[in-house]
C-alpha cells in the first residue's frame, strides 16, 4: 500500500475513534476514555500501517522527522497533506453520523470534539501544547532510532498520547496534532477556527526543537538511522 495512502487511512482513523469518543461517549468513558482512544488509536495504527509509511499521523510529528533528517521534503509534502485530508474526511463522516442523532444535534450547542480554550489562557494553552508536542515527538524519535524501543515503540507512543491527553486535556484539549485540530475546526467553525492558529503554531515549534535535538544527537553518537515510525 503507498504511504500516502497509509497516512490518510491512519489519520482518519486517529480522528474517527479519538473524536467519535468525545462526541458520542464521553458522558460514559469519561475523560480517561477518551484519552485511551487516542492512544490506543496510534497504538494500532503504528503496528499496522507503520512498517509502511512510520505511522505519523501528526504533521508536527513528519517535521519533527524532517528537522531530524530522517524525512525528504518531497514525503513531508505528501505525508502533510494525506494527514489533513484524512483528518477532514474523517470529521466528515462523524459530522454525518452526528446528524442521524434521533434527538437532533446541534454543532453549536454541542461541540464537534474540536480543540480549544476557555477554562485556562491562551498562554496556558499554548505552553501546554508546546511542551507536549517536544515530549511526543522527542519520545517517537527517541523509541524509532537505532538501539530505541524496537518492538515495543508503537507502545510507548500510544502510551505517551493518553498521558499527554490526561494531562492537558482541560487546558487546551491536548491536541498536539495540527490535522486532528483542523478536521472539526472546519466543521465546528467559529471559534474553533479562530483558535486553529495556536494548534499549528505551538505544535509545530515544539516538534521541531524534538527534530533539532534528536538531529544534534544523532551528529554526536553517529546515528544513520533510516526513516522509521
Amino acid at each position: 500500500m503507498n504511504k500516502y495512502v497509509c497516512e490518510f487511512i491512519g489519520t482518519f482513523a486517529l480522528v474517527f475513534f479519538g473524536c467519535a469518543t468525545i462526541l458520542f461517549m464521553r458522558s460514559e468513558v469519561g475523560l480517561l476514555g477518551v484519552a485511551l482512544a487516542f492512544g490506543l488509536s496510534v497504538v494500532a495504527m503504528a503496528y499496522s500501517i507503520g512498517p509502511i509509511s512510520g505511522a505519523h499521523l501528526n504533521p508536527a510529528v513528519s517535521l519533527g522527522f524532517l528537522v531530524s533528517g530522517r524525512l525528504g521534503s518531497g514525503d513531508f509534502v505528501g505525508y502533510i497533506i494525506a494527514q489533513c485530508f484524512g483528518a477532514i474526511v474523517a470529521a466528515g463522516v462523524l459530522y454525518v453520523i452526528a446528524q442521524g442523532k434521533v434527538a437532533g444535534f446541534d454543532v453549536a450547542a454541542n461541540g464537534f470534539a474540536q480543540n480549544g480554550w476557555s477554562a485556562y489562557s491562551v498562554v496556558s494553552a499554548f505552553l501546554f501544547e508546546l511542551v507536549a508536542t517536544f515530549l511526543f515527538v522527542t519520545v517517537i524519535l527517541n523509541a524509532t532510532s537505532q538501539g530505541g524501543a524496537g518492538p515495543v515503540a508503537g507502545l510507548a507512543i500510544g502510551l505517551t498520547l493518553v498521558a499527554i491527553h490526561l494531562a492537558g486535556i482541560v487546558v487546551s484539549g491536548a491536541s498536539v496534532n495540527p490535522a486532528r485540530s483542523l478536521g472539526p475546526a472546519l466543521f465546528a467553525g467559529g471559534t474553533a477556527m479562530a483558535q486553529l492558529w495556536l494548534y499549528i503554531i505551538a505544535p509545530c515549534l515544539g516538534a521541531a526543537a524534538a527534530g533539532l535535538l534528536s538531529r544534534n544527537r544523532a551528529i554526536l553518537v553517529g546515528d544513520t538511522t533510516a526513516q522509521a515510525a
